[in-house]
Protein backbone atom coordinates (compact mmCIF):
# COMPACT_ATOMS: atom_id res chain seq x y z
CA UNK A 1 0.00 0.00 0.00
CA UNK A 2 1.49 3.33 -0.84
CA UNK A 3 2.52 5.56 1.78
CA UNK A 4 1.18 9.25 1.40
CA UNK A 5 2.26 12.82 3.21
CA UNK A 6 -0.34 13.39 5.54
CA UNK A 7 -2.43 16.69 4.96
CA UNK A 8 -2.07 19.42 7.28
CA UNK A 9 -5.84 20.46 7.53
CA UNK A 10 -5.57 23.34 9.70
CA UNK A 11 -1.67 23.69 10.44
CA UNK A 12 -0.47 26.90 10.07
CA UNK A 13 3.11 26.73 11.70
CA UNK A 14 5.29 26.48 8.61
CA UNK A 15 8.15 24.67 11.35
CA UNK A 16 5.13 22.17 11.95
CA UNK A 17 4.54 21.31 8.44
CA UNK A 18 8.25 20.49 7.62
CA UNK A 19 8.89 18.66 10.90
CA UNK A 20 5.88 16.87 10.91
CA UNK A 21 5.94 15.90 7.31
CA UNK A 22 2.99 17.58 6.01
CA UNK A 23 2.33 17.69 2.34
CA UNK A 24 3.29 21.22 1.25
CA UNK A 25 2.77 23.01 -1.85
CA UNK A 26 5.88 24.95 -2.41
CA UNK A 27 5.61 28.62 -2.02
CA UNK A 28 9.05 29.58 -0.92
CA UNK A 29 10.03 31.30 -3.57
CA UNK A 30 7.93 34.44 -2.56
CA UNK A 31 11.18 35.25 -0.11
CA UNK A 32 12.85 35.84 -3.71
CA UNK A 33 10.19 38.17 -5.12
CA UNK A 34 9.41 40.37 -2.22
CA UNK A 35 13.04 40.92 -1.95
CA UNK A 36 13.39 41.95 -6.10
CA UNK A 37 10.04 44.10 -6.02
CA UNK A 38 11.50 45.91 -2.70
CA UNK A 39 8.95 46.99 -1.26
CA UNK A 40 8.98 48.60 2.24
CA UNK A 41 5.65 47.92 3.29
CA UNK A 42 3.63 45.04 1.79
CA UNK A 43 -0.17 44.91 2.32
CA UNK A 44 -1.54 41.71 0.64
CA UNK A 45 -5.48 41.13 0.47
CA UNK A 46 -7.00 37.77 -0.30
CA UNK A 47 -9.67 35.93 1.25
CA UNK A 48 -9.90 33.97 4.63
CA UNK A 49 -8.27 30.51 4.11
CA UNK A 50 -5.72 31.16 1.43
CA UNK A 51 -2.77 30.44 2.97
CA UNK A 52 -1.78 34.01 4.12
CA UNK A 53 -1.19 32.79 7.93
CA UNK A 54 1.05 29.91 6.32
CA UNK A 55 3.11 32.11 4.15
CA UNK A 56 3.94 34.87 7.14
CA UNK A 57 4.77 31.70 9.40
CA UNK A 58 7.22 30.69 6.28
CA UNK A 59 8.91 34.05 6.06
CA UNK A 60 9.49 34.56 9.59
CA UNK A 61 11.54 30.85 9.64
CA UNK A 62 13.46 31.58 6.65
CA UNK A 63 14.58 35.11 7.43
CA UNK A 64 14.35 35.16 11.54
CA UNK A 65 17.87 34.85 13.67
CA UNK A 66 16.19 32.84 15.86
CA UNK A 67 17.89 32.85 19.35
CA UNK A 68 17.36 31.01 22.17
CA UNK A 69 16.94 31.87 26.14
CA UNK A 70 21.23 32.10 26.33
CA UNK A 71 21.43 34.41 23.36
CA UNK A 72 22.64 31.39 20.95
CA UNK A 73 20.72 31.08 16.91
CA UNK A 74 19.16 28.67 15.91
CA UNK A 75 19.96 26.90 12.41
CA UNK A 76 17.00 26.92 10.48
CA UNK A 77 18.33 26.14 7.38
CA UNK A 78 17.36 22.14 7.46
CA UNK A 79 13.28 24.03 6.96
CA UNK A 80 14.32 24.85 3.38
CA UNK A 81 16.09 21.63 2.12
CA UNK A 82 15.09 20.64 -1.06
CA UNK A 83 12.68 23.56 -1.28
CA UNK A 84 13.10 26.28 -4.66
CA UNK A 85 14.12 28.95 -2.74
CA UNK A 86 17.56 27.48 -2.68
CA UNK A 87 17.85 26.90 -6.22
CA UNK A 88 17.61 30.96 -6.15
CA UNK A 89 21.24 31.94 -5.60
CA UNK A 90 23.73 33.29 -2.79
CA UNK A 91 21.74 36.83 -3.18
CA UNK A 92 18.47 35.23 -1.36
CA UNK A 93 19.59 31.79 0.82
CA UNK A 94 22.53 33.96 2.33
CA UNK A 95 19.85 36.34 3.81
CA UNK A 96 18.51 33.14 6.03
CA UNK A 97 18.42 34.06 9.65
CA UNK A 98 19.81 36.67 9.54
CA UNK A 99 17.15 39.59 10.55
CA UNK A 100 15.10 39.80 13.66
CA UNK A 101 12.07 39.38 12.90
CA UNK A 102 8.59 40.52 14.75
CA UNK A 103 5.98 38.28 13.98
CA UNK A 104 2.39 39.65 15.54
CA UNK A 105 -1.44 38.01 14.84
CA UNK A 106 -4.57 40.07 15.11
CA UNK A 107 -6.59 37.08 14.17
CA UNK A 108 -7.82 36.60 18.12
CA UNK A 109 -9.10 40.27 18.58
CA UNK A 110 -12.62 39.18 17.85
CA UNK A 111 -14.36 40.22 21.38
CA UNK A 112 -17.48 41.68 22.86
CA UNK A 113 -16.05 44.78 24.35
CA UNK A 114 -13.53 47.41 23.04
CA UNK A 115 -11.86 46.42 26.98
CA UNK A 116 -11.74 42.24 25.92
CA UNK A 117 -10.28 42.98 22.61
CA UNK A 118 -7.57 45.44 23.35
CA UNK A 119 -6.24 43.06 25.87
CA UNK A 120 -6.16 40.16 23.49
CA UNK A 121 -3.79 42.69 21.23
CA UNK A 122 -1.88 43.58 24.36
CA UNK A 123 -1.20 39.83 24.93
CA UNK A 124 -0.02 39.17 21.89
CA UNK A 125 2.17 42.50 21.80
CA UNK A 126 3.93 41.17 25.21
CA UNK A 127 3.83 37.80 23.96
CA UNK A 128 6.11 38.73 21.20
CA UNK A 129 8.17 41.21 23.48
CA UNK A 130 8.63 37.76 25.78
CA UNK A 131 9.84 35.86 22.52
CA UNK A 132 12.34 38.18 22.07
CA UNK A 133 13.54 38.48 26.09
CA UNK A 134 16.91 37.14 25.16
CA UNK A 135 17.90 41.11 24.88
CA UNK A 136 17.79 41.81 27.98
CA UNK A 137 20.63 39.45 28.84
CA UNK A 138 23.36 41.40 27.18
CA UNK A 139 24.06 45.04 28.05
CA UNK A 140 22.80 46.16 24.97
CA UNK A 141 19.72 48.39 26.03
CA UNK A 142 20.01 51.23 28.76
CA UNK A 143 18.30 51.05 31.89
CA UNK A 144 15.40 52.79 31.02
CA UNK A 145 14.83 50.84 27.92
CA UNK A 146 15.33 48.06 29.67
CA UNK A 147 12.63 49.23 32.28
CA UNK A 148 10.54 50.10 29.54
CA UNK A 149 10.97 46.65 27.96
CA UNK A 150 10.23 44.45 31.04
CA UNK A 151 7.59 46.67 31.13
CA UNK A 152 5.82 46.34 27.78
CA UNK A 153 6.73 42.39 28.64
CA UNK A 154 4.83 42.11 31.68
CA UNK A 155 1.32 44.08 30.67
CA UNK A 156 2.65 47.13 33.18
CA UNK A 157 3.10 49.95 30.57
CA UNK A 158 0.86 52.32 29.75
CA UNK A 159 -1.31 52.63 26.99
CA UNK A 160 0.65 55.49 25.06
CA UNK A 161 3.53 52.90 25.21
CA UNK A 162 1.39 49.91 24.12
CA UNK A 163 0.79 51.94 21.26
CA UNK A 164 4.46 52.44 20.15
CA UNK A 165 5.34 49.38 21.34
CA UNK A 166 6.19 47.54 17.42
CA UNK A 167 8.78 50.87 17.08
CA UNK A 168 10.20 50.15 20.37
CA UNK A 169 10.95 46.40 19.79
CA UNK A 170 12.29 47.24 16.51
CA UNK A 171 14.22 49.58 17.87
CA UNK A 172 15.38 47.70 21.04
CA UNK A 173 16.20 44.36 18.04
CA UNK A 174 18.37 46.59 16.07
CA UNK A 175 20.47 47.56 18.85
CA UNK A 176 21.07 43.89 18.90
CA UNK A 177 21.37 42.35 16.24
CA UNK A 178 22.69 45.63 14.44
CA UNK A 179 20.35 44.58 11.65
CA UNK A 180 17.00 45.85 10.99
CA UNK A 181 13.75 44.19 11.78
CA UNK A 182 11.17 42.97 9.63
CA UNK A 183 7.48 42.97 10.79
CA UNK A 184 5.01 40.47 9.96
CA UNK A 185 1.22 41.55 10.78
CA UNK A 186 -1.31 39.16 9.85
CA UNK A 187 -5.43 39.29 9.73
CA UNK A 188 -4.78 43.38 10.48
CA UNK A 189 -8.54 43.93 9.80
CA UNK A 190 -9.95 41.00 11.54
CA UNK A 191 -10.70 43.17 15.00
CA UNK A 192 -11.33 46.19 13.02
CA UNK A 193 -14.21 44.33 11.27
CA UNK A 194 -15.24 42.78 14.46
CA UNK A 195 -15.24 46.26 16.11
CA UNK A 196 -17.21 48.06 13.82
CA UNK A 197 -20.03 44.69 14.76
CA UNK A 198 -19.82 45.48 18.23
CA UNK A 199 -19.88 48.82 18.60
CA UNK A 200 -16.33 50.67 18.89
CA UNK A 201 -15.02 50.75 15.69
CA UNK A 202 -13.68 53.75 16.42
CA UNK A 203 -11.63 53.17 19.55
CA UNK A 204 -10.15 50.42 17.71
CA UNK A 205 -9.15 51.78 14.85
CA UNK A 206 -7.47 54.68 16.65
CA UNK A 207 -5.18 52.37 18.60
CA UNK A 208 -4.60 50.01 15.21
CA UNK A 209 -3.59 53.13 13.61
CA UNK A 210 -1.01 54.52 16.34
CA UNK A 211 0.21 50.65 16.43
CA UNK A 212 1.04 50.97 12.45
CA UNK A 213 1.88 54.87 11.94
CA UNK A 214 4.84 54.60 14.61
CA UNK A 215 5.89 50.98 13.24
CA UNK A 216 5.96 51.10 9.90
CA UNK A 217 5.98 54.94 8.90
CA UNK A 218 9.57 56.62 8.72
CA UNK A 219 10.72 54.11 11.06
CA UNK A 220 14.94 53.70 10.68
CA UNK A 221 14.49 49.98 12.08
CA UNK A 222 12.54 48.54 9.85
CA UNK A 223 13.90 46.59 6.99
CA UNK A 224 10.36 45.40 5.27
CA UNK A 225 7.12 44.59 6.67
CA UNK A 226 4.36 42.21 5.01
CA UNK A 227 0.68 43.11 6.45
CA UNK A 228 -2.38 40.49 5.34
CA UNK A 229 -5.80 40.88 5.36
CA UNK A 230 -8.82 39.79 3.55
CA UNK A 231 -9.78 44.02 2.67
CA UNK A 232 -7.92 47.01 2.48
CA UNK A 233 -9.59 49.65 5.19
CA UNK A 234 -8.87 52.90 3.34
CA UNK A 235 -5.91 55.03 3.71
CA UNK A 236 -7.15 57.69 5.33
CA UNK A 237 -8.49 55.68 8.00
CA UNK A 238 -5.72 53.38 9.23
CA UNK A 239 -2.69 54.18 6.93
CA UNK A 240 -2.65 58.00 7.30
CA UNK A 241 0.36 59.20 6.08
CA UNK A 242 1.76 55.84 5.09
CA UNK A 243 3.52 57.11 1.84
CA UNK A 244 5.60 53.67 1.72
CA UNK A 245 2.60 51.31 1.41
CA UNK A 246 2.15 48.94 -1.80
CA UNK A 247 -1.27 47.12 -1.88
CA UNK A 248 -1.34 43.54 -3.83
CA UNK A 249 -4.86 42.78 -3.67
CA UNK A 250 -6.42 39.81 -6.05
CA UNK A 251 -6.79 42.99 -8.92
CA UNK A 252 -2.93 42.70 -9.21
CA UNK A 253 -0.38 40.80 -10.89
CA UNK A 254 2.01 40.81 -8.90
CA UNK A 255 2.55 37.76 -6.45
CA UNK A 256 -0.71 35.99 -7.82
CA UNK A 257 0.70 32.44 -7.39
CA UNK A 258 1.71 32.63 -4.02
CA UNK A 259 -1.95 32.58 -2.22
CA UNK A 260 -3.60 30.00 -3.41
CA UNK A 261 -2.81 26.90 -5.68
CA UNK A 262 -2.44 27.13 -9.61
CA UNK A 263 -3.62 24.40 -12.00
CA UNK A 264 0.32 22.72 -12.25
CA UNK A 265 -0.12 22.93 -8.23
CA UNK A 266 -3.09 21.08 -7.93
CA UNK A 267 -2.13 18.69 -10.62
CA UNK A 268 0.79 17.42 -9.04
CA UNK A 269 -1.13 17.19 -5.75
CA UNK A 270 -3.79 15.10 -7.01
CA UNK A 271 -0.95 12.88 -8.99
CA UNK A 272 0.86 12.13 -5.67
CA UNK A 273 -1.88 11.13 -4.20
CA UNK A 274 -3.17 9.20 -7.46
CA UNK A 275 -6.28 11.15 -8.12
CA UNK A 276 -5.53 12.26 -11.41
CA UNK A 277 -8.94 11.06 -12.15
CA UNK A 278 -10.27 13.70 -10.05
CA UNK A 279 -8.95 17.02 -12.15
CA UNK A 280 -12.47 17.52 -13.41
CA UNK A 281 -13.76 17.69 -10.22
CA UNK A 282 -11.50 19.73 -8.74
CA UNK A 283 -11.36 22.17 -11.74
CA UNK A 284 -15.23 22.26 -11.45
CA UNK A 285 -15.62 22.93 -7.42
CA UNK A 286 -12.65 24.69 -6.30
CA UNK A 287 -11.03 26.51 -9.74
CA UNK A 288 -12.11 30.03 -10.77
CA UNK A 289 -10.52 32.64 -8.65
CA UNK A 290 -8.53 35.17 -11.03
CA UNK A 291 -5.57 36.95 -9.25
CA UNK A 292 -4.46 39.61 -11.53
CA UNK A 293 -4.18 37.44 -14.39
CA UNK A 294 -3.71 34.13 -12.61
CA UNK A 295 -6.24 31.49 -11.94
CA UNK A 296 -6.31 30.24 -8.93
CA UNK A 297 -7.78 27.36 -6.75
CA UNK A 298 -9.00 27.53 -3.38
CA UNK A 299 -6.00 25.93 -1.31
CA UNK A 300 -7.96 25.43 1.80
CA UNK A 301 -10.64 23.27 -0.04
CA UNK A 302 -7.96 21.39 -2.27
CA UNK A 303 -6.12 19.93 0.53
CA UNK A 304 -9.84 19.21 2.71
CA UNK A 305 -10.91 17.96 -1.00
CA UNK A 306 -8.15 15.57 -1.65
CA UNK A 307 -7.79 14.53 2.37
CA UNK A 308 -11.05 13.02 1.85
CA UNK A 309 -10.66 11.69 -1.22
CA UNK A 310 -7.71 9.43 -0.39
CA UNK A 311 -9.65 7.44 2.04
CA UNK A 312 -12.90 7.22 -0.11
CA UNK A 313 -12.48 7.79 -4.14
CA UNK A 314 -16.08 7.93 -4.55
CA UNK A 315 -16.54 10.49 -2.13
CA UNK A 316 -18.24 13.90 -3.40
CA UNK A 317 -17.09 16.83 -3.50
CA UNK A 318 -18.14 19.33 -0.27
CA UNK A 319 -18.52 23.20 0.19
CA UNK A 320 -15.68 23.09 2.50
CA UNK A 321 -14.95 26.92 2.44
CA UNK A 322 -18.73 27.59 3.37
CA UNK A 323 -18.16 27.64 6.93
CA UNK A 324 -14.34 28.70 7.39
CA UNK A 325 -14.48 32.30 5.29
CA UNK A 326 -15.60 35.70 7.25
CA UNK A 327 -18.95 36.76 6.01
CA UNK A 328 -20.52 39.18 9.11
CA UNK A 329 -20.59 42.19 6.55
CA UNK A 330 -21.53 40.12 3.29
CA UNK A 331 -24.51 38.58 5.66
CA UNK A 332 -25.68 42.48 6.48
CA UNK A 333 -25.66 44.15 3.73
CA UNK A 334 -27.54 40.85 1.51
CA UNK A 335 -30.04 41.30 4.35
CA UNK A 336 -30.41 45.12 3.84
CA UNK A 337 -30.23 44.88 0.06
CA UNK A 338 -33.05 46.23 -1.96
CA UNK A 339 -34.57 45.02 -5.08
CA UNK A 340 -32.39 46.12 -8.04
CA UNK A 341 -29.38 44.10 -5.49
CA UNK A 342 -31.79 41.09 -5.06
CA UNK A 343 -32.25 40.33 -8.88
CA UNK A 344 -28.78 40.85 -9.56
CA UNK A 345 -28.22 38.34 -6.84
CA UNK A 346 -30.26 35.99 -8.80
CA UNK A 347 -28.36 36.41 -12.46
CA UNK A 348 -25.41 35.68 -10.60
CA UNK A 349 -27.06 32.15 -8.76
CA UNK A 350 -28.42 31.31 -12.49
CA UNK A 351 -24.75 31.50 -13.78
CA UNK A 352 -24.56 35.08 -15.56
CA UNK A 353 -22.49 37.88 -14.56
CA UNK A 354 -22.95 41.42 -13.43
CA UNK A 355 -20.52 44.93 -14.19
CA UNK A 356 -19.98 46.67 -11.07
CA UNK A 357 -17.77 49.71 -10.11
CA UNK A 358 -15.39 48.10 -7.61
CA UNK A 359 -12.62 50.18 -5.43
CA UNK A 360 -10.27 48.76 -3.00
CA UNK A 361 -10.18 50.92 -0.42
CA UNK A 362 -13.56 50.20 2.05
CA UNK A 363 -14.17 52.08 5.47
CA UNK A 364 -16.65 50.22 7.37
CA UNK A 365 -17.73 53.06 8.52
CA UNK A 366 -19.41 53.64 4.85
CA UNK A 367 -20.61 50.46 3.89
CA UNK A 368 -24.06 51.18 3.94
CA UNK A 369 -23.50 54.28 1.58
CA UNK A 370 -23.90 52.85 -1.57
CA UNK A 371 -25.70 49.76 -2.33
CA UNK A 372 -22.48 48.86 -4.73
CA UNK A 373 -20.02 48.17 -1.18
CA UNK A 374 -21.92 44.72 -1.24
CA UNK A 375 -20.18 44.20 -4.60
CA UNK A 376 -16.53 45.01 -3.43
CA UNK A 377 -17.52 42.80 -0.36
CA UNK A 378 -18.19 39.79 -2.15
CA UNK A 379 -15.47 40.37 -4.81
CA UNK A 380 -12.56 40.81 -2.66
CA UNK A 381 -13.89 38.60 0.23
CA UNK A 382 -13.96 35.53 -2.48
CA UNK A 383 -17.86 35.52 -3.42
CA UNK A 384 -16.85 36.63 -6.76
CA UNK A 385 -14.25 36.26 -9.46
CA UNK A 386 -13.33 39.22 -12.28
CA UNK A 387 -14.03 37.96 -15.70
CA UNK A 388 -12.66 41.08 -16.98
CA UNK A 389 -12.34 45.01 -16.42
CA UNK A 390 -12.55 48.84 -18.00
CA UNK A 391 -11.74 52.11 -16.71
CA UNK A 392 -14.43 54.67 -17.30
CA UNK A 393 -13.54 58.04 -16.04
CA UNK A 394 -11.42 56.78 -13.09
CA UNK A 395 -13.10 54.31 -12.04
CA UNK A 396 -12.57 50.03 -12.49
CA UNK A 397 -15.54 48.30 -14.00
CA UNK A 398 -15.26 44.53 -13.16
CA UNK A 399 -17.37 41.98 -14.53
CA UNK A 400 -18.15 39.08 -12.27
CA UNK A 401 -19.76 35.99 -12.22
CA UNK A 402 -19.67 33.25 -9.44
CA UNK A 403 -16.20 31.15 -9.04
CA UNK A 404 -17.16 28.11 -8.92
CA UNK A 405 -19.30 25.51 -7.50
CA UNK A 406 -18.27 25.25 -4.25
CA UNK A 407 -19.55 29.22 -4.10
CA UNK A 408 -22.29 28.91 -6.06
CA UNK A 409 -23.77 26.23 -3.00
CA UNK A 410 -23.05 28.56 -0.85
CA UNK A 411 -25.66 31.81 -2.51
CA UNK A 412 -27.60 28.57 -3.02
CA UNK A 413 -27.92 28.02 0.46
CA UNK A 414 -26.12 30.21 3.02
CA UNK A 415 -26.67 33.50 1.44
CA UNK A 416 -30.27 32.69 -0.21
CA UNK A 417 -31.06 31.51 3.28
CA UNK A 418 -30.34 35.13 4.77
CA UNK A 419 -32.29 36.27 2.54
CA UNK A 420 -35.13 34.28 3.18
CA UNK A 421 -35.19 34.70 7.01
CA UNK A 422 -36.08 37.58 6.90
CA UNK A 423 -39.31 36.89 4.69
CA UNK A 424 -40.04 33.93 6.99
CA UNK A 425 -39.87 36.66 9.62
CA UNK A 426 -43.56 37.79 8.06
CA UNK A 427 -46.89 37.23 9.70
CA UNK A 428 -48.25 34.05 8.17
CA UNK A 429 -51.71 34.54 10.31
CA UNK A 430 -53.64 36.17 7.63
CA UNK A 431 -52.37 33.74 4.94
CA UNK A 432 -53.19 30.43 7.07
CA UNK A 433 -56.46 32.14 7.54
CA UNK A 434 -56.80 32.67 3.68
CA UNK A 435 -55.96 29.03 2.87
CA UNK A 436 -58.81 27.80 5.40
CA UNK A 437 -61.23 29.93 4.03
CA UNK A 438 -61.33 29.53 0.37
CA UNK A 439 -59.52 33.07 -0.57
CA UNK A 440 -57.54 32.13 -3.57
CA UNK A 441 -56.52 36.04 -4.58
CA UNK A 442 -55.52 36.85 -1.03
CA UNK A 443 -53.08 33.63 -1.07
CA UNK A 444 -51.75 34.75 -4.31
CA UNK A 445 -51.16 38.27 -2.97
CA UNK A 446 -49.08 36.73 0.26
CA UNK A 447 -46.95 34.37 -1.63
CA UNK A 448 -46.44 36.65 -4.57
CA UNK A 449 -45.44 39.57 -2.18
CA UNK A 450 -42.83 36.72 -0.34
CA UNK A 451 -41.25 35.63 -3.07
CA UNK A 452 -40.53 39.43 -3.94
CA UNK A 453 -38.18 39.56 -0.79
CA UNK A 454 -36.41 36.70 -1.66
CA UNK A 455 -33.71 35.52 -4.03
CA UNK A 456 -34.62 32.44 -5.46
CA UNK A 457 -33.06 30.66 -8.82
CA UNK A 458 -34.81 29.51 -11.59
CA UNK A 459 -34.79 26.16 -13.52
CA UNK A 460 -38.89 26.08 -14.10
CA UNK A 461 -38.87 23.07 -11.90
CA UNK A 462 -41.46 22.26 -9.39
CA UNK A 463 -39.30 21.44 -6.72
CA UNK A 464 -38.14 25.13 -6.25
CA UNK A 465 -41.96 26.47 -5.47
CA UNK A 466 -42.85 22.91 -4.10
CA UNK A 467 -40.57 23.40 -1.24
CA UNK A 468 -40.96 26.78 -0.65
CA UNK A 469 -44.49 26.13 -0.15
CA UNK A 470 -43.93 23.07 2.54
CA UNK A 471 -41.91 25.75 4.10
CA UNK A 472 -44.57 28.67 4.53
CA UNK A 473 -46.75 25.85 5.72
CA UNK A 474 -44.28 24.47 8.66
CA UNK A 475 -45.52 27.13 11.16
CA UNK A 476 -49.20 26.00 10.85
CA UNK A 477 -50.56 24.43 13.87
CA UNK A 478 -52.91 21.72 14.42
CA UNK A 479 -52.47 20.50 11.11
CA UNK A 480 -50.04 17.94 9.48
CA UNK A 481 -48.77 18.46 6.22
CA UNK A 482 -48.08 15.45 3.26
CA UNK A 483 -46.15 15.95 0.64
CA UNK A 484 -45.63 13.87 -2.48
CA UNK A 485 -47.53 10.93 -0.82
CA UNK A 486 -49.28 8.21 -2.62
CA UNK A 487 -52.93 8.74 -2.81
CA UNK A 488 -55.77 7.86 -4.92
CA UNK A 489 -54.29 7.83 -8.51
CA UNK A 490 -51.47 9.84 -7.85
CA UNK A 491 -49.69 11.71 -5.89
CA UNK A 492 -50.95 15.09 -4.52
CA UNK A 493 -47.84 18.12 -4.03
CA UNK A 494 -49.40 18.89 -0.72
CA UNK A 495 -51.61 17.96 1.63
CA UNK A 496 -52.56 19.93 4.76
CA UNK A 497 -55.14 17.24 7.31
CA UNK A 498 -56.25 18.47 10.34
CA UNK A 499 -55.98 17.03 13.57
CA UNK A 500 -59.49 16.94 14.27
CA UNK A 501 -62.08 16.36 11.57
CA UNK A 502 -64.16 19.65 11.66
CA UNK A 503 -61.55 21.57 10.37
CA UNK A 504 -60.88 21.80 6.62
CA UNK A 505 -58.34 19.44 4.62
CA UNK A 506 -56.79 21.08 2.19
CA UNK A 507 -55.36 19.88 -1.16
CA UNK A 508 -52.29 21.84 -3.77
CA UNK A 509 -51.33 20.80 -6.77
CA UNK A 510 -48.54 22.84 -8.37
CA UNK A 511 -47.81 24.36 -11.57
CA UNK A 512 -45.08 26.29 -13.19
CA UNK A 513 -45.60 28.35 -16.48
CA UNK A 514 -43.09 29.94 -18.66
CA UNK A 515 -45.11 33.06 -19.75
CA UNK A 516 -46.88 34.87 -17.80
CA UNK A 517 -50.52 34.30 -19.78
CA UNK A 518 -50.08 30.52 -19.40
CA UNK A 519 -50.83 30.71 -15.47
CA UNK A 520 -54.61 30.08 -15.81
CA UNK A 521 -55.24 27.45 -17.78
CA UNK A 522 -52.32 25.75 -15.86
CA UNK A 523 -54.14 26.56 -12.75
CA UNK A 524 -57.37 24.82 -14.35
CA UNK A 525 -55.03 21.83 -15.41
CA UNK A 526 -53.98 21.93 -11.89
CA UNK A 527 -57.53 21.62 -10.47
CA UNK A 528 -58.82 18.69 -13.09
CA UNK A 529 -55.36 16.54 -12.43
CA UNK A 530 -56.61 16.83 -8.70
CA UNK A 531 -59.70 15.45 -9.66
CA UNK A 532 -59.22 13.08 -12.53
CA UNK A 533 -56.26 11.55 -9.64
CA UNK A 534 -59.15 11.12 -7.05
CA UNK A 535 -56.51 12.87 -4.90
CA UNK A 536 -59.55 13.49 -1.94
CA UNK A 537 -60.85 10.24 -1.69
CA UNK A 538 -58.65 9.31 1.14
CA UNK A 539 -59.32 12.63 2.57
CA UNK A 540 -63.13 11.86 2.70
CA UNK A 541 -62.83 8.29 3.92
CA UNK A 542 -61.19 9.65 6.89
CA UNK A 543 -64.16 11.71 7.70
CA UNK A 544 -62.88 15.12 7.29
CA UNK A 545 -66.28 17.14 7.37
CA UNK A 546 -64.69 19.87 4.33
CA UNK A 547 -61.61 19.44 1.57
CA UNK A 548 -60.94 22.63 0.53
CA UNK A 549 -58.81 22.06 -3.80
CA UNK A 550 -56.01 24.66 -5.02
CA UNK A 551 -54.36 24.79 -7.99
CA UNK A 552 -51.68 27.03 -7.89
CA UNK A 553 -49.04 28.80 -10.76
CA UNK A 554 -45.72 30.12 -10.27
CA UNK A 555 -44.28 32.10 -12.83
CA UNK A 556 -41.09 33.69 -11.76
CA UNK A 557 -41.76 35.49 -8.89
CA UNK A 558 -45.99 35.83 -9.76
CA UNK A 559 -48.04 33.57 -8.14
CA UNK A 560 -52.00 32.71 -9.36
CA UNK A 561 -53.92 30.74 -6.89
CA UNK A 562 -57.97 29.35 -8.52
CA UNK A 563 -59.73 27.32 -6.23
CA UNK A 564 -61.56 24.25 -6.97
CA UNK A 565 -64.66 22.45 -6.00
CA UNK A 566 -64.98 22.43 -2.41
CA UNK A 567 -65.97 18.84 -0.68
CA UNK A 568 -68.25 19.18 2.10
CA UNK A 569 -69.93 15.85 4.22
Amino acid sequence: MTAYKPISIGVENYKRIIDESYYYVDKTLLIKEIRDKGGTVNLFTRPRRFGKTLALSMLKTFFEADMDEEGNQTDNSHYFEGMKIMEAGEKYTGQMGKYPVISLSLKSAKQPTYEMAYRMLLDQITFEFARHRYILGKDVLLPYEQKRYQALMLGEADAAEYATALWFLSYCLKKYHNKNAIILIDEYDVPLENAYFEGFYEQMIQFIRSLFESALKTNDNLEFAVITGCLRISKESIFTGLNNLKVISVLNNDYAEYFGFVESEVHKMLKDYELEAKMDEAREWYDGYLFGNTEVYNPWSIINYVDTARSNRNAFPKPYWSNTSSNSIVRELVENANAEVKKELEELIAGGTIEKPVHEEITYGDIHSSQDNLWNFLFFTGYLKAEKQRLEQEMIYLTMRIPNAEVLYIYRHTIREWFNQRVKTADFRPFYEAVLTGKSEQIADFISHQLMGSISYYDNAESFYHGYLVGTFSGLEGYELTSNREVGDGRPDIVLSPFTPKQPAVIIEIKVAKKFPQMEVMCDEALAQIEEKNYAAELVEEGYQKIIKYGICFCRKTCMVKGGKSETQ
